[in-house]
């Protein structure tokens, strides 16, 4: 616990603070802002190498779809030719997973920092070289309190979420291999990916609305900038 407080949790609360003095206005917000833009850019390579392999796996659908096709009746076949064609195309199925493994340590780090690091008593933690502002002016724009649940960043955040879900979502099989043995995982996965798609926003707002508004703010933040890569990735790809 000592090396996670010390190696990714406090750094993070002193990067906050530090923004938090340099920002004109000492606003919380324009330093929660910055900050989700400094982890996410810092994690762009990461997030951009998942991105850019889910996108390999959506354009490759046609071809699967095709040897779902040709091989519904024989399960090893089917293997086979699949393995073969991911290694023909470079493309590793599981290369998506690996990099939000990674960033999982960072965002409990983060959510630590945004709800337990924002009280005067936490202030202890920061370097020496960080300027102790005393106190924090948790208010944002001068009219909302990220101290207090905040119901309209919640519903926001839900928004959000709900763009970035359904850029990510994986259509049905074509109609002529639907039901095929090949076929029937991969339809079930797409159902549960666009049942997400309604849930997870919903989720988000209903966990919004409980939390203290700077991590609602976060989330907003973070969603905002990830639909901003993922819609970079997508469109280089597609344009390629």
């Amino acid at each position: 616990m000592n090396i996670f407080h010390e190696g990714l949790y406090r750094p993070l609360f002193n990067l906050l603070i530090w923004l938090y003095d340099v920002i004109p206005g000492a606003e919380l917000g324009f330093a929660i802002i910055a900050l989700t833009l400094i982890v996410k850019l810092a994690l762009w390579p990461l997030t951009h190498a998942s991105l850019k392999s889910q996108k390999a796996l959506q354009d490759l659908q046609p071809k699967l779809d095709a040897l779902k096709a040709e091989h519904k009746d024989d399960k090893e076949k089917l293997a086979k030719a699949m393995m073969e064609l991911y290694s023909s195309e470079k493309v590793n199925p599981l290369s998506s997973c690996l990099p939000i493994l990674v960033q999982i340590p960072i965002l409990i780090a983060l959510y630590r920092v945004l709800s337990a690091g924002l009280h005067v008593e936490s202030l202890s933690d920061l370097y020496g070289f960080v300027h102790n502002p005393g106190t924090i002016n948790q208010m944002f724009l001068g009219i909302i309190d990220l101290g207090q649940r905040n119901i309209p960043l919640a519903v926001i955040s839900g928004i959000c979420q709900f763009f970035q879900t359904r850029m990510l979502i994986a259509r049905r099989p074509p109609k002529q291999v639907r039901g095929a043995p090949g076929a029937k995982d991969e339809e079930m996965l797409t159902s549960m990916n666009q049942s997400m798609m309604y849930m997870m926003p919903v989720m988000t707002t209903v966990i919004g609305a409980s939390l203290p508004g700077g991590l609602t703010l976060y989330w907003v933040a973070i969603n905002l900038i990830s639909i901003a890569q993922q819609y970079l990735v997508f469109h280089h790809k597609a344009k390629k």
